[in-house]
């Protein structure tokens, strides 16, 4: 969207982002091979529908650049670095949160008052315990946004949960595709397709008569 044409706005406006870490989520679901699908199917006339595989979720280094992306606002077409033009990341099920090789024991996280023999350290796996898996995201995803005044506002955009319970379900976009017709919610009402269509043209001559 143009910055100097149109609502201006409308550009910087900020989206919510759901991600989950649950092996089971849809996010991470593949459809299964059409040779498997076919072989398991019962009825030639009706295709079946498509299954799904679960597929282990990214690591903790691609999901944090990628929320580090969606912070910053790389994405968008207005980007500009001295610009805070991100959007809200909501993400669930940091529990499941998953490292490669053997990081959970060999990985250090380290603090210092910058006084003499104040060094501290702590492994991943004890941190995990401690504070769970939603801290460590948010550490990774810290060390990969900008060090400047931005940093800090960005990451307050970042909202992580242990579970998949969460109170920004209300905040995410939604699609025609995912909304009920009109058909759809007056059958969930009770009503009949031809009471609907003799309402409507009721309507439409009451407004014609106006």
């Amino acid at each position: 969207m143009s910055q100097t044409i149109g609502r201006t706005r409308l550009a910087y406006s900020r989206a919510w982002h759901h991600l989950s870490l649950s092996p089971t989520s849809s996010t991470w679901a593949a459809p299964v091979s059409s040779a498997t699908s076919s072989a398991t199917s019962t009825s030639p006339s009706t295709p079946p529908s498509e299954p799904l595989a679960s597929i282990d979720p990214p690591p903790l280094g691609r999901i944090a650049s990628r929320i580090a992306l969606l912070l910053m606002g790389k994405h968008k077409p207005i980007y500009d670095p001295s610009t805070d033009c991100g959007d809200y990341v909501v993400v669930t099920s940091c529990s499941h949160l998953r490292v490669t090789g053997n990081k959970l024991k060999q990985k250090k996280y380290y603090t210092h008052t910058t006084r003499p023999g104040s060094l501290q350290e702590i492994s991943l796996e004890r941190l995990m315990e401690k504070w769970g898996g939603g801290e460590i995201l948010r550490r990774a995803v810290k060390g990969m946004l900008p060090k400047n005044k931005l940093q800090d506002t960005r990451l307050m955009r970042l909202r992580c949960f242990e579970g998949e319970v969460h109170p920004y379900k209300e905040n995410f976009l939604r699609f025609a595709a995912d909304e009920p017709t009109r058909k759809e919610v007056g059958m969930l009402m009770g009503e009949t397709p031809g009471v609907m269509v003799e309402a409507h043209s009721k309507g439409e001559a009451a407004k014609e008569k106006r």
